[in-house]
């Protein structure tokens, strides 16, 4: 049988409730019986009970985190960020993801009331509607990449627009109008504010040229399959800007197989620099979204809400970007130039 906590209390000669002073380190229990409370512990290697540690500080010490996926190197570097301002706080998390699917989504959000202490919510259905029905009364929240507005709850998201724009800025300074998007999932956030800002720079770096808007869903897959429809077309475009990194890279793919030469043919370019953009030949140029710091960023609001919640302000804050140009879109530029809102490198 496990050790109980009234095993070491009899053990060490003191009661339940200096036990329980004794292994949270409150001021009230000598050192001297701490210190022997703690060693019998310790011999009798008792392991105190979450359960119970919450029933008394009405604290579970997790936080859950809802994310439309777990697949690809941005949610890994979401989730280390998450993780890594998580545990500067002693704070675990309890991750789920629900597959872009809002009934699932809705279910995750009720399961999670009595079992965190805070959430952290990216999903396309996060609106204030969805939030209202769905969100646990009281439960502190923080919003990454949401379309919700109106200081619903405290919001962190990226200068999806503006990165986007400044990317075709870079695109139509390199000669190209024939420029065509590999947007992402046609309801979530992020690809709908970098098709914005693809569709106003058109119109206004190029107006009277045509769009070329090819549906993808943010997998190498779908990367590769755009990039197939591209090749087949009697007029291809000059550059390809894709949505995300991972349908850019697809696309290289894509394109290497037929032997087309990238950026002597066809320029490409991606968003959020993930890690591997650096590493494929030719290196991507694309924009840079400081992932991890997203994540923690989101963390440590929640945190701070969770222990002050009159500090729990529900301003929205934006992330900005930055144009990195690699050899993707030709000879990469040196040193360090302001774009619009955002720096090329």
């Amino acid at each position: 049988m496990p050790v109980t906590i009234k095993d070491v209390a009899r053990e060490a000669k003191v009661s339940v409730a200096t036990v329980s002073r004794a292994l949270n380190g409150l001021d009230s229990v000598t050192v001297k019986t701490r210190d022997r409370v703690m060693k019998v512990a310790a011999e009798m290697h008792f392991i105190p009970s979450s359960a119970a540690r919450s029933l008394i500080s009405r604290r579970t010490q997790t936080i859950g985190v809802l994310l439309p996926d777990l697949y690809g190197e941005f949610f890994s570097e979401l989730i280390r960020g998450i993780d890594q301002a998580a545990r500067a706080h002693g704070l675990h998390l309890l991750i789920s993801s629900t597959r872009g699917d809002a009934a699932e989504a809705a279910a995750v959000m009720k399961s999670l009331h009595g079992r965190v202490d805070g959430l952290l919510v990216m999903s396309p259905h996060a609106d204030a509607e969805f939030l209202s029905r769905n969100l646990p009364r009281n439960l502190p929240a923080v919003l990454m990449s949401s379309r919700a507005t109106g200081g619903v709850l405290p919001s962190f998201s990226v200068d999806n627009y503006g990165g986007a724009v400044s990317m075709m800025r870079h695109l139509v300074g390199r000669g190209h109008s024939r420029i065509a998007m590999i947007n992402g999932p046609e309801h979530n956030f992020d690809a709908q504010e970098r098709l914005r800002g693809y569709r106003d720079a058109m119109a206004q770096l190029v107006p009277g040229t045509e769009e070329l808007v090819l549906q993808g869903d943010f997998s190498e897959e779908s990367g590769w399959r755009t990039g197939n429809q591209i090749l087949a077309l009697a007029q291809r475009p000059t550059a390809v800007f894709a949505a995300n990194d991972m349908m850019a890279i697809g696309c290289l793919f894509a394109l290497n197989e037929a032997g087309v030469q990238v950026p002597g043919e066809i320029a490409l370019a991606g968003f959020d620099d993930i890690p591997i953009a650096r590493f494929v030949s030719p290196p991507l140029t694309t924009v840079r979204v400081r992932i991890a710091e997203l994540g923690s960023m989101a963390l440590e609001r929640l945190a701070m809400g969770i222990e002050h919640p009159e500090r729990m302000s529900a301003s929205p804050q934006t992330l900005r970007c930055e144009l990195v140009v690699r050899s993707s879109c030709g000879r990469p530029q040196e040193g360090l130039v302001l774009v619009g809102s955002t720096k090329v490198r």
